[in-house]
């Protein structure tokens, strides 16, 4: 037999197994077609459950491990806990991750809320659904005592050709960053906040950038002579012609659109009651912080 035919008649026995495959994976040969698989419903099963999984990366004021309490708290994680409560489902199970891998955890189904205070861009928008925010609140950076680089916003670092910032890996800061001129090299990633703040006090990093909150709340951890200040005056990164404000808000699975809507409606009721300012003044929010009116659809289209 010519290898020509060999070939061809391979080919068409491939093709009829191929064939016959494909009826099989649509229907019963009759033209029923099989019920298609249907994404899980995570809000049914964790009401079912009365339990469910978040995601955090231990940054305080937003979601952090409390020593003294051997338990994770935070702004994130007490207003998920008041939340989730009014949707029938009281144990809240904290699993700790790197920023950085909150996201790919969250989509890989590791937790299925993410509650680590994080900020909502339209990159972020295009790989998670987010709520409205539950806060707003300014830069800052974390700096030796007395400045000695003079630093007082991004700009002032950009402009110091040698001058090294700290930022958490996945963090938005290196965004901002990028935005006005510090070149990757001069970019000092670390795991998370505690890390970078000491790369501040041994040199690694001239600035560690993060939150108004965050910078805020580790230095009230540290002694008067820590040798660590917040950068006074500081002037916002200015992007796209406006300075920057960060709003961060709670993140879900795409297809959880259920969880979301429920959690949005509890949410949207809570925020800027006088129980939710009790709740999070014992992590540094005020009335300034409060989201006045910001929607997650706004910030994915970059509003």
């Amino acid at each position: 037999m010519p290898k020509s035919l060999r070939l061809a008649i391979v080919a068409a026995i491939g093709a009829g197994l191929l064939g016959y495959a494909a009826v099989r994976a649509g229907g019963d040969g009759g033209g029923r077609p099989q019920a298609q698989a249907r994404a899980p419903d995570t809000l049914a099963q964790a009401r079912a459950k009365g339990e469910i999984r978040v995601g955090y990366a231990n940054e305080a004021p937003f979601a952090y491990m409390d020593s003294r309490g051997n338990q994770v708290t935070g702004e994130s994680v007490e207003i998920a806990r008041v939340v989730l409560r009014r949707l029938g489902i009281r144990h809240v199970q904290a699993v700790l991750t790197e920023f950085g891998s909150l996201i790919p955890g969250l989509n890989a189904g590791r937790f299925d809320i993410i509650a680590a205070g994080m900020y909502v861009t339209p990159d972020r928008c295009r790989q998670v659904a987010f709520s409205d925010p539950t806060y707003g609140v300014g830069a800052a950076f974390l700096v030796p005592a007395h400045n000695p680089r003079n630093l007082h916003g991004y700009e002032d670092l950009a402009r110091q050709a040698d001058a090294r910032l700290g930022i958490v890996v996945g963090a938005i800061e290196g965004d901002y960053a990028a935005a006005v001129g510090i070149p990757a090299d001069r970019m000092v990633i670390f795991p998370d906040a505690v890390s970078a703040l000491a790369g501040v006090q041994v040199g690694r990093a001239d600035a560690y950038a993060a939150t108004a909150l965050t910078i805020n709340h580790l230095l009230g951890k540290l002694p008067p002579d820590g040798g660590l200040e917040t950068a006074q005056p500081f002037s916002d990164p200015v992007i796209d012609g406006k300075p920057v404000r960060g709003y961060g808000a709670y993140a879900f699975r795409k297809d959880d659109q259920a969880l979301v809507d429920a959690f949005n409606a509890e949410l949207k009721r809570f925020i800027g009651t006088p129980e939710h300012r009790r709740l999070v003044a014992p992590f540094g929010f005020t009335e300034k912080e409060l989201p006045r009116g910001m929607t997650a659809a706004r910030l994915c289209a970059g509003q």
